[in-house]
């Protein structure tokens, strides 16, 4: 009978943006919608942003990252990732908490994107003026 690998399950979210992490003691395989991880994002910057709380913590290589994620764009999918897999981190191991909250990866970034007012174009933005 195949060995039972305890999972720990955690939700990070950026913006709109949703990703729901399994994370299971491996060799460091991350398949994001069932797809892996370099084939999900094609920047470089995106799969450094979801790999830094494995290289904070010193554990790349040790634990296998499955990712359910949705919503929003790439980069706050790939933000949205990085604080999934940190929350599964500390349920995996609580004492990597100062290492992730030094690195800043614990708090969530609770910029959203502010709404349009009437009369103007965009949140902020005016309608051009014309003084005659």
């Amino acid at each position: 009978m195949a060995e039972r690998r305890e999972a720990h399950v955690a939700t990070g979210k950026r913006k709109s943006a949703v990703a729901r992490v399994r994370l299971l003691s491996g060799d460091g395989k991350i398949t994001v919608n069932t797809r892996a991880l370099d084939d999900y994002f094609g920047r470089e910057t995106s799969r450094m942003i979801v790999n830094q709380p494995f290289d904070v913590t010193e554990t790349r290589g040790q634990y296998d990252a499955s990712v359910k994620v949705g919503g929003g764009g790439v980069a706050a999918q790939a933000t949205a990732i990085r604080h999934g897999i940190t929350r599964a981190l500390l349920l995996a191991n609580p004492e990597f908490r100062p290492a992730l909250k030094r690195a800043g990866f614990i708090t969530r970034d609770p910029r959203e994107v502010e709404r349009k007012k009437y009369g103007r174009h965009k949140a902020r933005k005016r309608p051009q003026y014309s003084k005659r």
